[in-house]
């Protein structure tokens, strides 16, 4: 695939209309960048996941916008074809308006395209105020981590009929606000697939079944990366943790029975250095 994929790009990819599905992936540094953009992903996530998988923290809760503009600018430098987005830590677009626009360029800055962030009704006056400076905002519904408390843990969102009718409005209220685009993460498959219909911004599901218009998913648990038990709807397509164990444990080994460098591996000195130096001891 050729061309740089853009807001409207993503905007127009209902798969009501004839669309392929949007294929969205989360990095957080440069390598890892170039890794997931040569495999033509739509939307590299630079998530506040990093916080449990780059930085060991507990939860997502503990990261902050400096840190989240510090891994944009990383992946950014990679210079991707695909959309950039960057999450909102939890806390910076919860309070006044200007300071959530504030934060929002800050991610603009470091070198996304667009920001995420998670919430329904409450949290159209940020949608609002940040798309009315021009940048592009992606809504994120059903289980949000930043929610974790008062959800009372990682838990299916929606279930109930009362609180699917919450999230089908929360979905149409972020996308009246001005969202590009909805992230449903951890609902029903029938409930995600009545938002989508409902809907005429695409909606990218992640445990949210096969209805929605794309899906995502986090690199560190699609190659096997992350400690924690994978949720039911990951498919580990790679064990790159246990690899790359052994490839040090075989380093190592090689190095303690002096196996490691060899003679090719090494750079030899010159006749005239030989000489300088004089015999060895």
């Amino acid at each position: 695939m050729t061309g740089k994929v853009t807001v409207p790009d993503i905007r127009a990819r209902k798969r009501s209309r004839g669309a392929g599905p949007i294929v969205m992936i989360t990095a957080y540094d440069a390598p890892f960048a170039r890794v997931v953009d040569r495999a033509d992903v739509d939307i590299i996530l630079v998530g506040d996941s990093l916080a449990e998988l780059v930085l060991g923290l507990e939860d997502t809760l503990q990261v902050g916008i400096e840190d989240l503009a510090y891994h944009v600018g990383a992946v950014a430098r990679a210079r991707p074809r695909a959309l950039l987005v960057g999450d909102m830590p939890w806390l910076t677009y919860h309070l006044e308006a200007s300071d959530t626009v504030r934060n929002a360029a800050i991610l603009v800055r470091a070198g996304a395209h667009a920001v995420k962030l998670e919430g329904g009704r409450r949290r159209v006056p940020a949608v609002r105020a940040i798309t009315d400076a021009e940048i592009p905002v992606m809504g994120h519904l059903g289980l949000t981590p930043q929610s974790i408390h008062a959800m009372g843990g990682y838990k299916v969102q929606g279930r109930e009929a009362t609180a699917a009718g919450d999230l089908r409005r929360d979905a149409e209220a972020l996308a009246a606000a001005g969202c590009f685009a909805v992230v449903l993460e951890g609902v029903p498959d029938l409930l995600a697939e009545r938002v989508t219909a409902e809907l005429d911004i695409p909606t990218i599901g992640i445990g949210a079944g096969p209805a929605c218009d794309g899906q995502v998913i986090v690199l560190h648990d699609l190659l096997g990366l992350s400690e924690s038990k994978a949720p039911k709807f990951v498919r580990r397509y790679a064990e790159l943790g246990s690899v790359g164990t052994e490839a040090v444990r075989a380093w190592a080994a090689d190095v303690r029975a002096g196996r490691y460098p060899s003679e090719a591996e090494s750079y030899h000195a010159s006749a005239e250095l030989r000489e300088a130096l004089g015999p060895s001891s």
